[in-house]
């Protein structure tokens, strides 16, 4: 959520970013005090959204504290340039920061223009990641060494303090006028039970990036897990899988069946055998001939993608695509489907990644068309639910609305026997660095299709995405994730989707 030139508060985006697992941003070159104002304000309803306004405080200073320091470490860049000083030189270091405090107070509004024509940003970032809330404060430029080891002294001297009285009446920094806040923010972390892991400092070529995690309050983790949990044993409510694709599934699960077998007992489903033929036959196989029947169809496709059409096929027919918000939903799932199949295709070289990937995509999403089909008995049950146990009304109401919803599929997913990477698939598309190791390359490639879709829609922008699958794609510019995403985009159009 870019800031807007009239910096009004847009509490519907805000909602609508938590339930979906999305990011919000605010991105400033020189932060003025009207910004400061605005990134308070939209961290207030941030966190009245999750019932958390009792961290408001706490999490006010963090951000001020961040951001100051990243506004500084960008002033620094350019005054360093204009000098004629290179900041990674440790003598150019001392020599620069021993006449920066007082020049740049003294003009400080020439270093800040000079900032903005360099394009040096600082992105505030709120997100609800499963059980946790992040707050991120991005500055692209990559902190030296001296400036890193100096972090490190900071949060090294916090654990000496008891209280934030002992910080104050001990810390002494003058040669940079800085350290006693970081000191302080750590400290008040602690005041919230946390420990040295809730903050960290990830630097890049191109970016510094703070971070902080902080788990939800129990009764809010607790609230979501008891209705979450209610909602996936409640699913019996739901139809089970069609018989015939059972039957497919018992066959394949079968040691004495065989090929033709299973091609006999697909064929006793048309839609089935349509489905499959379309997908055997789309850009997906690369196939140089048109296949047309389902005994060669079967061979093509292998035990292993049968298994993974029926996990998709059978949902859908669960789910179904009656109204329009399924619809749009299942058509946001192909698209994220089709991207992620192309990046595992173009990017790796993993058969068994290719054979997951479509259905992962084509399934991550499933937690949110679960609640467009559950019966209005199991809505009025949740809500009784709700009071007997003395949770919010509103905890329903942001389930409903898609929160927590990569974990409502995944439970619902394991109700179902899908497979262990599938379920992570599920489970961590919105949370890729909390993936178990084994699963990482298929979250990856699910969460960027995912991003990729959001980007394209402009819900997010380049400097939301999370650098981890980046990485792993060897992606490192917008440009290049640009291109990447129009040639998905056209291949799309020519699939024919719509």
């Amino acid at each position: 959520m870019n800031s807007a030139p009239e910096l009004v508060v847009d509490e519907e985006k805000i909602r609508k970013a938590i339930q979906s697992g999305l990011p919000l941003t605010i991105t400033t070159y020189t932060l003025p005090k009207e910004i400061e104002v605005y990134i308070e304000q939209v961290t207030d309803v941030f966190l009245r959204q999750m019932n958390q306004i009792k961290l408001k405080d706490y999490i006010i200073y963090c951000i001020q504290e961040l951001v100051v320091n990243a506004k500084k470490a960008n002033t620094k860049r350019v005054y360093f340039t204009e000098r004629g000083l290179n900041i990674h030189n440790d003598a150019d270091y001392e020599t620069g920061m021993k006449t920066f405090k007082e020049d740049t107070i003294s003009n400080i509004a020439h270093y800040l223009q000079l900032q903005k024509e360099k394009g040096y940003y600082i992105k505030v970032i709120l997100q609800v990641k499963r059980n946790t809330i992040l707050v991120e404060i991005r500055n692209n430029v990559t902190a030296t060494k001296k400036e890193r080891l100096r972090i490190q002294d900071k949060m090294a001297r916090s654990r000496q303090y008891g209280s934030l009285e002992d910080a104050l009446a001990q810390v002494l920094d003058d040669s940079e006028g800085a350290g006693l806040g970081l000191v302080i923010l750590v400290l008040m972390l602690k005041k919230l039970g946390l420990d040295d892991d809730a903050f960290t400092l990830k630097t890049t070529d191109k970016l510094t990036i703070a971070s902080i995690q902080i788990p939800l309050d129990q009764a809010t983790v607790k609230g979501m897990s008891v209705l979450s949990e209610e909602i996936a044993q409640s699913i019996n409510s739901l139809p089970q899988f069609p018989e015939n694709i059972m039957m497919i599934q018992k066959l394949i699960n079968d040691p004495d069946s065989d090929m033709p077998k299973i091609a006999r007992q697909i064929s006793m489903d048309p839609a089935l055998t349509g489905d499959l033929l379309k997908i055997v036959n789309s850009a997906q196989y690369m196939l140089s001939k048109k296949v047309d029947n389902i005994s060669d169809a079967v061979k093509m496709i292998g035990i292993k993608g049968i298994k993974n059409l029926l996990y998709s096929y059978g949902t859908q027919k669960i789910l179904g695509d009656d109204t329009i918000d399924k619809k749009k939903l299942w058509e946001h799932s192909y698209k994220t489907a089709f991207y992620a199949f192309n990046l595992a295709k173009n990017f790796k070289n993993d058969q068994g990644l290719l054979d997951d990937v479509y259905v992962g995509g084509m399934l991550h999403d499933m937690g949110k068309i679960i609640f467009s089909s559950v019966h209005p008995d199991l809505i009025n049950r949740m809500k009784n639910l709700c009071s007997d146990k003395n949770l919010p009304t509103s905890t329903f109401e942001d389930l409903s609305a898609g929160l927590n919803h990569a974990e409502i599929g995944a439970l619902i997913a394991e109700k179902w026997n899908f497979p262990d990477k599938l379920v992570a698939a599920i489970r961590f598309h919105h949370d890729p660095e909390s993936a178990p190791l084994d699963c990482k390359d298929l979250v990856d490639t699910v969460y960027l299709a995912n991003m990729f879709c959001e980007y394209e829609n402009k819900n997010v922008s380049y400097d939301q995405f999370d650098l981890s699958p980046l990485d792993n794609f060897r992606f490192n510019s917008q440009k290049q994730v640009d291109t990447l995403i129009e040639r998905l985009s056209q291949g799309f159009m020519r699939e024919g989707q719509f």
